[in-house]
């Protein structure tokens, strides 16, 4: 869309710093580049579809067999049909509703490309809540400031940014204190709203179980919590002095304030939240149960939102779960059976996937969630290779992990999406992350030496034995293929000769029925 207005002077080969705060144009005015100019420059730099943001594509057949991503397409938002205050101190709290937007990044320490990729990954957030991303900015400061986070210089200049490219919505990329949120939106005149924000609002529109839906309205609960704000009689408190032992008609103030009614409303509204959370553990917990008491492995599909999570377990297990090209598409659990190449059961589990810095609400309200993880025998770490830094997004995941005690659980990191990757590039991962796989989902490469992989991954049941088991003792043989491992069997006139492998509960039943010289080679 063309500019309507001018823009500041401010660099846009590199990012803008706290010196001088107030935006000295350039020494020669006649070689400035233009407002259009430094537009495009910022929006091809800084908002690239190369990597992370996201792009529109044309609904496949395969998308067309999913009802859940023509529902999540179905809605489309309007220009020009806002229903935000142009005042944003008339109101409390808004709900986000993202239209136009601004994108704004501050950082205090790395390099400018780490900068710039995590503002991208912000653009890709900003576009699966449904806004379209106008522009953006970076500065480099040692500190954020405490009243508006970039300093009143470079708040300004945001302000006139937002003004020249007609944004109603600035998202900065950090969290804000409250504090910081309101000192910016009294400059940028506009309303603003942060990462954490951001995130807790994709998960919003994209639960869809009871259970998700009961951890986002926590998590958004504790993140509105400590922001609430009022203006006028709203913040009105009791007269103090004389007239607040009851001296005089009309003395007494209103008593509990609005903003102190919203505060004790939340706290009740998440206590509430926090049973039904804790009433929907035990139901996942007898399912885990039931898996534990029979030996049932487990391989927990963890990664990056966007990593490929959904379209591999696809392919492993054809789950028919949801695939989008967004954030955060899917994150209810989706736990499916499969089997390896020697007859052993064992289970897939996709989790919810994650992102640099994580709001600390959403690990919190998702941990049963994430407890899916800890509970599992192996971790399917899958990573998007073709992301300019797959590195980072490595580290993010094993940090959240962290959180909720996978350390002695082993981990297989998957290197996904080869096909679109560059070459050199994924040969440099596979060379530092030995032991690592490299599959596209999307075309099957790598698919079968994955599950191979897997199933050598797996705890295998710890004793070796051969038996003679009568034929009316079918349902033990059944019991060997379904908790073990069969090595060697064969029919015999007196009844089945199984050599297997096998756990502990079931070896006590199986010890009578003993025939160690069945099959040649070693017996138990």
């Amino acid at each position: 869309m063309p500019v309507t207005g001018s823009t500041p002077d401010f660099p846009v080969d590199r990012p803008t710093t706290d010196q001088p705060s107030n935006g000295t144009p350039h020494d020669d005015p006649s070689t400035a580049p233009t407002s259009e100019d430094r537009r495009r420059a910022m929006i091809d730099r800084v908002l690239s579809r190369a990597g992370t943001a996201l792009t529109d594509e044309q609904l496949t057949h395969e998308d067309e067999t999913q009802l859940d991503v023509l529902e999540r397409r179905a809605l489309r938002r309007v220009d020009g049909l806002s229903t935000e205050l142009e005042d944003v101190t008339e109101v409390e709290y808004r709900q986000l509703r993202l239209e136009k937007v601004v994108l704004a990044g501050l950082y205090t320490s790395g390099t400018a490309l780490e900068a710039e990729t995590s503002l991208r990954e912000l653009a890709a957030l900003a576009e699966t809540a449904g806004s379209t991303v106008l522009d953006g900015l970076l500065q480099r400061r040692d500190t954020p400031d405490p009243g508006t986070f970039f300093g009143r210089g470079k708040a300004q200049e945001l302000a006139e940014i937002v003004a020249a490219v007609g944004a109603d919505t600035v998202v900065v990329d950090s969290e804000l204190a409250p504090g910081q949120r309101r000192g910016l939106e009294d400059v940028v005149k506009v309303k603003v709203i942060d990462r954490v924000a951001l995130i807790l609002d994709i998960f919003a529109q994209h639960a869809k179980s009871r259970e998700g839906k009961a951890q986002v309205e926590l998590a958004q609960l504790e993140y509105l919590l400590p922001r609430l704000r009022g203006w006028g009689e709203s913040m009105s408190r009791q007269a103090g002095g004389r007239v607040a032992g009851g001296e005089g008609i009309g003395s007494r103030g209103p008593g509990e304030t609005k903003i102190e009614l919203d505060r004790r409303r939340i706290r009740t509204r998440m206590a509430k939240l926090r049973k039904q959370i804790k009433a929907m553990e035990p139901s996942r917990e007898t399912k885990r149960a039931n898996r534990t008491r029979n030996h049932v492995p487990s391989a927990a599909i963890v990664g990056y939102t966007n990593a490929g999570k959904s379209s591999l377990l696809n392919r492993l297990t054809a789950a028919g779960v949801m695939v989008q090209n967004v954030l955060f598409a899917t994150l209810d659990p989706t736990v499916r059976q499969a089997q390896t190449a020697d007859g052993r059961d064992f289970t897939y589990t996709d989790t919810v996937g994650f992102v640099r810095n994580l709001p600390h609400q959403l690990v919190e309200a998702f941990r049963s969630t994430l407890e899916e993880a800890a509970y599992a025998d192996l971790l399917v770490h899958v990573v998007d290779a073709s992301h300019p830094d797959p590195t980072s997004q490595i580290q993010a995941v094993r940090d959240v992990l962290a959180d909720v005690d996978t350390a002695d659980i082993g981990e297989l990191i998957v290197f996904n999406k080869t096909d679109i990757a560059d070459p050199v590039a994924l040969s440099a991962l596979l060379r530092a992350h030995p032991g690592a796989l490299a599959v596209s989902a999307a075309t099957g490469a790598g698919i079968a030496e994955l599950e191979a992989r897997i199933a050598e991954l797996l705890p295998e049941p710890e004793h070796e034995l051969t038996v003679l088991l009568p034929y009316d003792r079918g349902d033990l043989v059944s019991r060997i293929h379904d908790e073990g491992t069969v090595l060697e069997e064969k029919h015999l006139a007196e009844g089945t000769a199984v050599q297997a492998r096998v756990d502990s509960d079931l070896l006590s039943e199986l010890e009578e029925y003993r025939k160690p010289d069945m099959f040649s080679g070693p017996a138990a």
